[in-house]
């Protein structure tokens, strides 16, 4: 999405934040206040994909960054999110493929994400996709009684349809 999609990409974050406030390393009342400078912002430095129907209805959503401290042919997905009333639909799915097809483009060997204890149906989702528990563990920066893992996917770059 671009920075002039900031409106609809707010809208859908902070409905993610609404619904998994403990998911996401941000708050949901600080996000509240941003103002279109600062989601035009982010967008600018966090690109962002939405899963939108044709009716133009966001069902979901996924940012994809190069971490700072990670290697340079890691992309990392810093969100990915799908509505309740969407799930199990193949729409997490076709995020994951659009942000692998991206990083395949640009150049990345490997995708990766942090994952928070219990969140067994995020878990699964990726274990399917391919991503594989690395088991380097850390406490949650924002909540330190809350633990996550990293997860990786090593990416074939003479096939951007299919994940290693």
């Amino acid at each position: 999405m671009d920075e002039d999609s900031w409106h609809l990409v707010g809208q859908v974050r902070l409905r993610a934040l609404h619904d998994a406030p403990q998911t996401f390393g941000a708050a949901l009342e600080r996000e509240e206040r941003f103002t279109e400078a600062h989601w035009r912002m982010r967008l600018r430095a966090t690109p962002t994909w939405l899963a939108i129907d044709d009716d133009g209805v966001a069902w979901g959503m996924i940012s994809l960054i190069q971490e700072p401290g990670s290697p340079v042919d890691d992309r990392h997905v810093v969100s990915l999110w799908v509505a309740p009333e969407a799930r199990r639909r193949g729409v997490a799915w076709a995020l994951l493929d659009t942000i692998r097809g991206v990083a395949v483009s640009d150049g990345a060997r490997t995708i990766s994400l942090w994952l928070q204890d219990g969140n067994t149906a995020a878990g699964d989702l990726v274990v399917r996709a391919g991503f594989s528990r690395t088991g380097v563990r850390q406490h949650v920066p924002r909540d330190r009684r809350l633990v996550e893992e990293r997860y990786e996917l090593v990416l074939d770059a003479a096939d951007p349809s299919k994940m290693s």
